[in-house]
């Protein structure tokens, strides 16, 4: 048998296993992680189910390591209540990517299994042990039953013969294998890598090419674990392991012998891992920024080598390079050894362990039309932000940081190239109609009873990257309790009638721009925010405070249909004629608000 029907085998009661058989397999230890891991949570509530073994079980909070995203820290909050129930162990958001923390802390063995939420849990085969990402339904099944189902793969025996170049890293080891094979020609296999070569591998440079195995379309890549690889593990872990091979007369679906001496340093271009080509030809491209981490170059050998390119040098001008190790443990291995500092004075930014810009939870992401040049497995359109990433090795990129382009360490400049000045920030401005501003609201009202309603109770902190006013409206009131579906139910022209400090809280102009959005007329509240009140009068939101006392002359009730003049503050309620006086435009404002607004 290969390597993965002798896992799957041992792991299923059965003698052997063949491409095909579908079979039961226990799970050694079953990870969920902050993305996923809430679902998980809710298939185990709402199914009924138990946990087989909290012992084998694990979160492992790597995706937003900094809970800066308000959805993943409720989430996480969720999860960390119900590992408290149960007694699950939780690698909280100060621990790392979950994959190799089960390497470094011996979750993970050579022969053993290993599921998680992680597409990348394959990452496992590294060590030899048979990891898998899978969906929340399968780890709930998982955690519950302490087994899975799964089809037994073909597998793949690639041969790596010749010696590599000094020059050509792991991370060009799977680019090149990338460009050969592509995304889909080891689809759904098992694969196996040999050779000479292959044996001196480092458990981190192991760690980089299998991470990749994904991008590839393979169930797993494979590396027997050598004597110095166990070695490697009882340090980390203190324990002994053996290894785990493929039997002597194991059969393969397809076999390549692949000359390792002929590969070069690669890159990807945006879009695709698979589209690869050499370094030299993507001719000094100019980049806005580096990242160098995520599980496939977040190891200690990467940041080792990112620092000695970048010791006594500076990132180049307008260039941000940012660096994100795999675990805290690695992390705090860095600051020992002094490779914080030099990528301080690099002027790099360092952030906390976890997946970083890859997860889109941490730094690392990019804006439209930036150029970023990363050390990630993944550069899919949108998946590291909106602009344009190219995939490169840890060298490469603290090279291609200094020079400012994307470069090798051997052709780093001795100058740096900066950028141009060039127009490429366009206005969106357009040319404005004047008309005249009504300076009478007249509409159905909407009684709020609720005073010192804050910024985030009106337009919540987790939308506002929003520009465009056009997308905000959607998002009135939904933090407000009692008043969630607000937005759905407001009528252009409708009127606000509210308590006391209205719009407390933050500075934010969507907290008053969202009512533009919706067509909201008129906002009358007893006092107003300070800011909040010069936000809508210069955004030329009309806003008028009121006497309590006095607006019970009107007798309104909620959808009740109002008018308001601006200019004398008379307000009529047109259910019962009832009218009362409430506080005018004061001269500014009314000024401002017949310009259209401040600008």
């Amino acid at each position: 048998m290969t390597i993965i029907e002798k896992i799957i085998a041992s792991h299923s009661g059965q003698q052997t296993v063949k491409p095909g058989d579908i079979v039961d397999v226990e799970i050694d230890i079953r990870a969920a992680r902050d993305f996923g891991g809430a679902n998980v949570v809710k298939n185990i509530l709402n199914n009924g189910l138990k946990i087989a073994d909290p012992s084998k079980t694990l979160f492992t909070f790597d995706c937003n390591p900094g809970g800066s995203d308000q959805q993943y820290a409720a989430n996480q909050q969720y999860c960390r209540q119900f590992a408290r129930e149960n007694e699950i162990r939780v690698y909280d958001v100060d621990s790392g990517i979950g994959t190799h923390l089960a390497i470094d802390n011996g979750y993970a063995w050579p022969g053993s299994s290993f599921v998680s939420t992680d597409s990348h849990a394959n990452i496992l085969g590294a060590i030899g042990c048979f990891g898998q990402g899978m969906g929340d339904q399968d780890i709930a099944a998982a955690w519950a039953n302490g087994y899975v189902w799964f089809k037994v793969p073909g597998s793949v025996r690639i041969n790596l013969t010749g010696q590599r170049l000094p020059v050509v890293t792991a991370k060009d080891i799977i680019l090149n294998l990338l460009s050969i094979f592509g995304a889909n020609q080891l689809l759904g296999y098992s694969v196996e890598i040999y050779g000479k070569e292959s044996d001196q591998l480092t458990l981190d440079e192991r760690i980089t090419i299998s991470s990749m195995a994904t991008e590839m379309g393979a169930i797993i890549i494979f590396f027997p674990p050598t004597p110095f690889i166990l070695k490697t593990l009882k340090e980390k872990t203190g324990k002994d392991y053996s290894t785990i091979e493929a039997d002597p007369g194991a059969v393969y679906d397809k076999t390549f012998d692949i000359d390792l001496g002929r590969f070069v340093p690669m890159i990807a271009r945006p879009g695709h891992p698979h589209d690869d080509i050499a370094i030299t030809g993507v001719g000094q491209l100019k980049i806005d920024s580096g990242f160098i981490g995520s599980c496939t170059n977040g190891r200690m050998e990467d940041l080792r080598v990112a620092a000695t390119i970048l010791k006594g040098r500076k990132v180049a001008p307008g260039v941000v390079l940012k660096i994100v190790p795999a675990t805290d443990a690695i992390w705090n291995e860095a600051l020992d050894e002094g490779l914080i500092s030099t990528f301080k004075e690099a002027g790099a930014m360092v952030s906390n362990a976890g997946c970083a810009g890859c997860a889109a939870g941490q730094i690392g992401q990019n804006g439209p039309g930036e150029v970023t040049i990363s050390t990630g497995n993944r550069n899919f359109e949108g998946k590291q932000g909106k602009g344009f990433v190219y995939l490169a090795s840890p060298a490469v990129v603290a090279a291609s940081a200094v020079a400012g382009y994307i470069t090798t360490p051997d052709q780093i400049p001795s100058v740096p190239v900066r950028f141009e000045k060039k127009s490429i920030i366009r206005s969106s401005l357009k040319e404005k109609v004047k008309s005249e501003k009504p300076t009478v609201a007249e509409g159905h009202v909407w009684i709020i009873p609720k005073d010192d309603i804050d910024t985030d109770m009106i337009f919540h902190n987790r939308y506002l990257t929003i520009t465009d006013i056009r997308e905000m409206g959607q998002y009135t009131f939904d933090n407000l309790k009692g008043f969630e579906d607000f937005a759905k139910k407001a009528k252009s022209g409708d009127i606000i009638i509210t308590g006391k400090n209205f719009g407390a809280g933050s500075s934010r102009q969507q907290a008053v721009d969202c009512f533009l959005s919706l067509g909201i007329s008129c906002i009358m509240a007893e006092s107003f925010g300070a800011i909040y009140e010069r936000n809508a009068i210069n955004a030329a939101l009309p806003i008028l405070t009121f006497d309590r006392d006095t607006l019970k002359n009107a007798d309104i009730k909620n959808a009740d249909r109002i008018r308001v003049d601006f200019i004398t503050g008379e307000l009529t309620n047109l259910r019962n004629a009832q009218t009362c006086l409430i506080n005018k435009f004061y001269d500014a404002q009314l000024a401002i608000y017949k310009k259209g607004g401040l600008f």
